[in-house]
């Protein structure tokens, strides 16, 4: 994987849990922060955007970034086994792309009242800025 950040919403333990499974689920997997501990405004983002959708930044330059059911798709097609970086690109396809980012949406809508675990108050606090990394 590329030098990169997930974004997600620490403060809900559906997004937190779902992290979590996938670090243990995939070889290669980006830094996992919640945006609740990033300076958002050196990312080109605000919390209405992280609010609405997980992000995947590639820190690199040129900068380049994914929101939503593509960041499920970036991080599958990152993979090194096949089938699974093949499903990554199938979900970017077009009509397959379409079916999963409505289904990334509803999801997102209601992941407060879906199950999950720890919630991200208990991390430790503090920004991270795109200088630091």
């Amino acid at each position: 994987m590329t030098p990169a950040l997930l974004v997600y919403d620490g403060d809900c333990s559906f997004c937190t849990s779902s992290v979590q499974w996938l670090q243990d689920a995939l070889p290669r997997f980006p830094k996992a922060v919640p945006y609740q501990h990033l300076d958002l405004e050196s990312f080109g983002l605000d919390e209405q955007d992280t609010t609405a959708a997980a992000w995947l930044i590639d820190t690199r330059e040129p900068m380049r970034m994914w929101a939503g059911a593509d960041v499920f798709a970036a991080i599958l097609a990152g993979q090194r086994s096949l089938p699974t970086a093949w499903a990554g690109r199938a979900l970017s396809l077009p009509g397959i792309r379409t079916v999963a980012a409505l289904g990334y949406r509803v999801i997102a809508q209601n992941r407060h009242k879906l199950p999950g675990g720890t919630p991200a108050c208990a991390l430790p606090s503090g920004r991270i800025s795109r200088e630091s990394l």
